[in-house]
Formats: C-alpha cells, structure tokens, sequence
C-alpha cells in the first residue's frame, strides 16, 4: 500500500491509497491529521474517533470538503472503475459451524453535490449484532436475548475482495462468552506467548514475544460440475452414500505427483492468482494419492493469521471451481476405498528474534533449549491426548481417519531416528552418537548431501519433520483454528509445570537436566515410530495406556473431563459454559449429519436406485421369454434377474430398518444418547443399505444406472 501524507495541519490533501499488485480500484482516502493520527489495517486503532473517507476516483476535476477545508484535485493515473462502483465492508467471522461467516456494512454516505464518500470511523470497529441467537451457541443465547458483538481483530490483515473492504472480526455474545473460533485462538495465543516467555527468560533470551505459527495444507477433490449435479448425495451431504469401486483406484500409485491435468492445471493457475490478490501465497501445489485429489500448501503464517487465509482459501477453492466447469469437494471421505482429503497443520512456535524454538539445530543432544520445548510438546500431547483427539471430531473425520493413507484415531508422537536416539541416551545416561551418514546416490554428478533423519511417517498423527510438528488428523473441511486453540493451551501449561519447577531451584543446569530426563522417561508410551495402520499397534497403544477414541460421540465429550475444564478456565481460553456450549453443539452438527445423509439414502434408494433395478429387471425378463419362444437358451437373464431381484429385496428390508430406526432419533431428547444412537444404529443401518445398492450397480446396465460412477466422476476429467 502506497500513502501520500500530508505536509502541514493546516490544509487537508489527498492521499492516493492503492493496491496495484491486486488489481484493484484505486481510490482516494482523504484523511486529515490534525490533533488524532491516521491509522489504515491492520494495525491497532488509537482513537476511536478517527474518521476516513474513501472517494472513488473518477476523470474528473471534483471539489469536495473535508472539516470545512476545500481543495481541488485531479484523478490520478491509472484512472479507477466508474464512479458508481460501491465498496461495503463484510465482518467476517468464524462461527462454530461452517466455513465463515460474512456481513455486509456499507460505509457509504451521499455528499452535496450528488457524489458518494465511503465514510469509515472507529465505531465501526466494534459493532453491536442483532443476531447472536443466530449463530450456534449449545443454549448460551436465547432468541429473546439475541444481542452480540463483532469487534475487528487488528492481528489479522484487512483485505479486498470483490471490491469490498473485508475485515476480520472476533464474534461474542451479549455477556461476552466467545461464539466464534477466533477468540479462543487468539486467547490461546496469548496464553503460549507467557508461557514461553518465562522459559526463555532463564536462558537469557532477549525476545519479547513468542507466537505460533500454522502452515496448514488444504487437500480437495475436483470433479466435473454436470456429474455432480446429477448425484443427490454429493450435492446434500457431500459425499457419496452410494458407489462401487471403479475398476482402477490407486492402487497404481500413479497419480500422486502425477502429470497435472490441462484442465485441472488452469484451475490452479487461478486459484494461485486469486489467493495472492488477498495476500495468500501458496507455494505447492500437486496431485494427490486418490485420484482427482489434489494439494495446496500455504506459506507460514502466525496461527491467527494462517487460520484466517485458510478459511478463505476453502471458500476461493470453491469459487473458482465453478469458473473452471469444477465441484471442489472438501468433504473428509466423498469417496469410499480410496483416499480421504485432510488438512495438514505443521506447528511451531518462534520467538520475535527469528529464533524458532523447535530446530534443533545441528547437536540437538546439545541444544538444551530446543530439547526442554521438544519435551514440553511431548507432555503435552501425552497429559492432553482426549482433546487433541476431540479437537478434529466430525461426522466425516471419522470416516477418514484409520483408512488409506490417513492417521488412526490413536494419538501418537514420531520423532524419527535421530531425536529418538537423543532421548534414549538421555534417559540411560549415555552420551549420544551422531549416526548421520552421507547419501551416495552413485551419479557423479550429483552431489552428496547428508541424510535426512527425520523421516516422515505417513502413519502417524502427530509427527516431527525438522524443526516442526505435523498435525495430520484435522479433516479437510475443518477449521485449524480448533486444534491450534488446543495446542497452544496444552503447551502452554506444561512450559508453565516446567518454569514454576526451574524458577526455584538452586542450580538451574542441573534442574534442568533432571527436568528432561524426568519429563521423557515418564511419557516415552506416546512416542512411537512404527507402523501405525499395523493390527498389532491398537492392542501395543491399549498396553501403553493411549486412548482410542474411534468416533466423534466418544471422543467431544472428553472437553468437560475435569483436567481439561481446569486447563482452559486457567489460560481463559474456554470457560466451562463456553466448554459445554461446544460439546453441544459438536455433537448436535453430528446427529443433524448423519440424519441428512441417512434421508438422502432413503431418498436416493426409492427414488432412484430401486425404481432403475426394477425396470432392468423387467426389460432382461421380456429378454428372456422372447429367448425362449425363439429356442434360445436363457441362464444369463435368469440368473441375471434371480441375482438382482434377491439384492433388490435385500435393499428394500434394510430400508425398512433404516426407515423404522430414523424416526426413533425423534423420541430421543438427550444430544449424546441421540448421537450415541445415530452412531451404533443408524449408521450401521446406513451402512447395511449401500451394500446391495453397490453390488446391484455392477449388475445393472449402465444405460439403466441414474448418476454418475466412480469411474465417471475420478477419471473423466482431461
């Protein structure tokens, strides 16, 4: 952003507020310094009273009045759109449902001469809301008490889209319990910035401020507009209810890092220019395992910050699929027996002073620093793993994770060879051996380089990889700003544990060296290495005392244990209310989920796949008798007809079960029996359906099929 500023209190002039590099509108901020200072986001206002006024520029000479001064000015080149261009100002929010939330504000007040100002003062900062009933809130907001407060979060960047003024906001009720995800985030931002502060104080550290920081990778789905538009179960619930496997899956490994389709090619293309007009830069992008699935990988950012452009990443992915004839898919699991789609949330915390507190550096056996934050995390992760685990349940989670390529649901630590060997000489005392080796790859001409011991385990939920931690169970869909909130509290506490044991002791070397020691032997359960897709590894976890918390009804209700009420009522991130309010309403999305998707079954079975299964039926059976009056033998048609029609019958019995069994959801008043139910019932029920409706598509003609394929939908993109 260029700013023209003034050269004297005495006479108002224009300032020229552009954003070249976007591609957008200029436009003239006309902004008098007189006794206040003029402040433009993101930054922090001083005065509340500060006004700005943005005029449209227009070809040409105005007069205009600004405090009773006039000027005269002329455009400046490159001129902006036509005056009639209007600017409004949507609040974005991140409610607890959804992928944001928007309001649009127009700031815009008529002038003398027929001519419109947008108007911006610093009362617009803080906006009292009509409607915080609205929003989901688990019984903290009545209707008749339905008043709120969006309040601009001066940590998160300002930015344009669609010639609106977005600014990012933080949403709260009327007596001030957090609605949205924001706060907490940035409650616990706060919490790991103390925290680490007085750690860093004992090592003489002159930093001042410590944040975390997210680069979360976003995989998706693109399949073609027009077949999607033909499945009911993509459009309703987001993913497929029904479907055989495609004769091809991944099984070839083919895709992955695979040659990019031209069509997908240019989609991405877009999204690049899209994303980076708001200041969101993606620096990977490829295919994935599944095929149709793909990567975008951000460039870091603090976790307030990242959490936001991830949040509009999803919604300019979705946007510009439509452009490009795309669905961008981000359900966890649209597509059965192939890969899921997650979101990747690489976490680290640094210092002011460039210092990232988790690299190791060359001798981590000797970086006493980075070792105490190392094992801070491990214990945390280890005292903490039922809300981590908590903190990525949804309905389509569960479907993802345990299966190709995803985590399991068990949370675990991979540390690699090197930091494990670290830890162990510690804790038997011995001193560690560097077994770094040299790659020889056996071309001259290439050189060699030293072999990289933090190897990633694809198989692990939470995994170290050089100087971070790879947080692989969120789903692709959700929200970062829910786990980050999670790690920042968890981590914070155990660095507190630690600085309130260190800040008494008498000798601090060696304090903290028995800290260490201590700290890894007593959670060395949660770190494991292997392989863990292994059958063997739910029983090893069981031994070790980690939980296996499978689904979403077992798993939320783990935020009102005791020690985690405690932890987040003492950092303020999550006061108990605000804690019962997200259990209700996590576990309400889930029963509400599974109901959509078990009426779309219902629907998509009466309507579509039985009515297509009958008429087969009939046309091979006139098939066969016409066989037969012209002598011909008919065993394919008749054992053809025998086959379907006893799926067919099969389908329709468990429809009846599911029918019976949806409207017994209705008697239920309590959330988690009701999910309880919705887990063990009806989506075993759902599950019983989708077996022979899957096994009648491969029977039937594919002229008589009503929706697109597997093998239509992953593989017909060029």
């Amino acid at each position: 952003m260029h700013t023209r500023t003034f050269p004297s209190f005495s006479t108002s002039y224009p300032t020229l507020v552009a954003f070249p590099h976007f591609g957008h509108t200029r436009a003239t901020l006309l902004l008098c310094i007189l006794n206040s200072e003029g402040i433009i986001p993101p930054c922090s206002p001083c005065l509340l009273g500060l006004t700005l006024f943005f005029l449209i520029l227009i070809p040409l000479t105005i007069i205009f009045s600004v405090l009773g001064i006039t000027s005269r000015i002329s455009p400046v080149f490159p001129l902006s759109f036509p005056d009639k261009t209007l600017t409004v100002s949507p609040f974005l929010n991140q409610p607890m449902t959804g992928l944001t939330a928007e309001k649009l504000d127009s700031f815009i007040s008529p002038t003398e001469d027929g001519h419109v100002i947008m108007e911006f003062s610093g009362k617009e900062l803080v906006k009292g809301e009509p409607d915080a009933s609205s929003f989901p809130s688990g019984g903290l907001r009545a209707t008749f008490e339905a008043r709120g407060y969006t309040a601009w979060d001066p940590t998160s960047y300002a930015f344009i889209k669609e010639k609106a003024l977005c600014i990012p906001t933080a949403f709260c009720s009327y007596n001030g319990e957090a609605l949205d995800k924001k706060t907490p985030l940035l409650r616990s931002m706060e919490a790991i910035n103390k925290s680490a502060l007085r750690i860093l104080k004992m090592f003489g550290s002159d930093a001042t401020r410590v944040t975390a920081n997210v680069g979360p990778e976003q995989e998706y789905f693109l399949v073609d507009r027009e077949m999607y538009a033909k499945r009911e179960d993509l459009i309703l619930a987001g993913r497929s209810l029904y479907g055989a496997p495609a004769p091809k899956g991944q099984e070839l490994e083919d895709h992955y890092f695979g040659t990019i389709k031209t069509r997908v090619q240019a989609y991405m293309k877009d999204l690049d220019e899209q994303l980076w007009k708001l200041g969101i830069y993606a620096k990977t992008k490829h295919n994935e395992v599944a095929p149709a699935q793909h990567e975008l990988a951000p460039i870091y950012g603090t976790t307030n910050i990242a959490t936001d452009h991830n949040q509009l990443t999803m919604e300019i992915m979705k946007r510009t699929a439509r452009k490009h004839g795309f669905k961008c898919l981000l359900h966890e699991k649209p597509f059965a027996g192939i890969n899921g789609s997650g979101k990747h949330n690489n976490w680290s915390i640094s210092t002011n002073t460039g210092v990232n507190l988790l690299d190791p550096g060359k001798t981590p056996a000797e970086n006493a620093q980075f070792l105490l934050f190392l094992t801070a995390v491990i214990k945390a992760v280890n005292d903490y793993q039922d809300i981590l685990r908590a903190s990525v349940a949804s309905a389509g989670n569960d479907h993802r994770l345990g299966a190709n390529e995803a985590p399991p649901a068990i949370i675990s630590i991979f540390l690699g060879d090197e930091l494990t060997g670290v830890l162990d000489a510690i804790v038997n005392g011995v001193k560690y051996e560097d077994k770094r080796v040299e790659m020889e790859i056996g071309v001259d001409v290439l050189p060699h380089f030293p072999k990289d011991t933090t190897d990633r385990n694809r198989t692990s939920p939470f995994a170290f990889t050089g100087n971070k931690f790879e947080f692989r169970m969120p789903g692709s869909k959700l929200s970062v700003a829910g786990p980050n909130t999670v790690l920042n509290t968890i981590v914070a506490d155990v660095l507190d544990q630690f600085a309130d044991e260190l800040e008494k002791a008498d000798n601090f070397q060696d304090a903290l060296d028995d800290l260490i020691k201590r700290t890894i032997k007593e959670n060395q359960n949660i770190i494991f290495n292997g392989n863990g897709y292994s059958d063997e590894w739910p029983v090893e976890a069981e031994k070790r005392g980690l939980l296996n918390l499978k689904s979403t009804p077992e798993a939320v209700p783990t935020f009102l244990a005791q020690k985690n009420v405690d932890v987040f009522s003492k950092y303020g991130v999550y006061t108990e209310a605000e804690l019962q309010s997200r259990v209700e309403i996590l576990l309400d999305e889930y029963c509400k989920t599974l109901n959509i998707e078990a009426l779309t079954m219902i629907d998509m079975a009466k309507k579509e796949i039985l009515p297509a299964a009958a008429k087969y039926i009939k046309d091979i059976a006139k098939t066969a008798e016409l066989a037969k009056s012209c002598g011909a033998e008919t065993v394919f048609e008749e054992e053809t007809v025998k086959e379907i029609s006893a799926l067919v019958t099969e389908m329709y019995k468990a429809l009846g079960t599911l029918e019976a069994d949806v409207q017994k959801v209705h008697a239920i008043e309590d959330t988690q029996e009701m999910a309880n139910f919705f887990h063990d019932t009806i989506f075993a029920d759902m599950g019983a359906l989708r077996v022979p409706a899957d096994k009648i598509e491969t029977l039937v003609g594919k002229e008589y099929w009503p929706y697109p394929t597997y093998s239509d939908l992953l593989f017909y993109v060029k």
